[in-house]
């Protein structure tokens, strides 16, 4: 028996990298998983492909764009018609290194760059938590779980607009576990560190991620399998009296 049976949770930006294994376990968990991804097609890929292996839960992929609020709402409306409720959801969906984003100094930003990761980052969490909170409501329980980043803390430079949205997201957390803890909802962060995130990814970026470990307390790589264990604790019933937290998950670079 899976620490989620029965559980029904919502993933965007899951078809994917890091969302798919936070799918791909939560699955095995024994959660019915809605794997909400810009990508539709890849969204329906990859609830069929761990249906395949995470036997009996089922998935439903769905197309999404979470800087939508009808977007947003339509997202709630199919997993509920699906599954008939919503016991967790996982904010993942962002703008990193999927589409790209410029590195430059921050006065160099191009202002409509700035509102797409805001938009997407920042404002697609504040929209999927409003559209799953009314659900989680009427349960009495609800399990929202924001994706933060390691660089909230450390503010590298030449990151100006994406450090700003994931730090905007621990402000967020805070003030919905205030608003929501009357109705059994906890709100709480995962804060990544650079983590090996791509299908193909480039030499560059492996010498990137490399350089990035040494700077660890654990010495290596980050894989998305580093993250699954807290978001599958947050998603579960062990972390029921803890919520507007934020655990960092990066191997020791950040120590708070």
């Amino acid at each position: 028996m899976g620490k989620l049976e029965g559980r029904v949770i919502i993933v965007t930006g899951g078809a994917h990298g890091i969302g798919r294994a936070y799918c791909e376990r939560l699955a095995h968990e024994g959660a019915n998983v809605v794997v909400a991804d810009l990508d539709g097609l890849g969204a329906e890929e990859a609830a069929l492909s761990i249906r395949k292996s995470a036997l009996g839960v089922d998935l439903l992929g769905v197309e999404v764009d979470v800087s939508d609020p009808e977007g947003a709402r339509r997202m709630a409306e199919q997993a509920l018609n699906t599954f008939g409720r919503i016991d967790g959801l996982v904010n993942n969906a962002a703008v990193y290194q999927r589409p790209s984003m410029s590195r430059v100094p921050f006065e160099e930003i191009p202002v409509d760059e700035w509102d797409r990761l805001m938009a997407v980052n920042l404002r697609g969490p504040f929209l999927s938590s409003r559209a799953v909170v009314p659900q989680m409501k009427r349960q009495q329980y609800g399990k929202i779980i924001n994706i933060s980043s390691g660089t909230a803390y450390y503010g590298p430079p030449h990151l100006a607009h994406y450090v700003t949205s994931k730090a905007g997201i621990i402000g967020l957390t805070r003030v919905l576990a205030r608003e929501l803890g009357d109705y059994g909802i906890c709100v709480n962060t995962v804060a990544p560190g650079f983590t090996q995130s791509l299908d193909e990814p480039t030499e560059d970026f492996m010498a990137a991620l490399e350089q990035r470990a040494q700077q660890r307390a654990i010495k290596r790589i980050q894989q998305p399998e580093d993250l699954v264990g807290s978001i599958v604790f947050f998603c579960s019933a062990d972390s029921d009296f803890i919520t507007g937290q934020v655990l960092v998950v990066d191997g020791g670079a950040t120590m708070n």
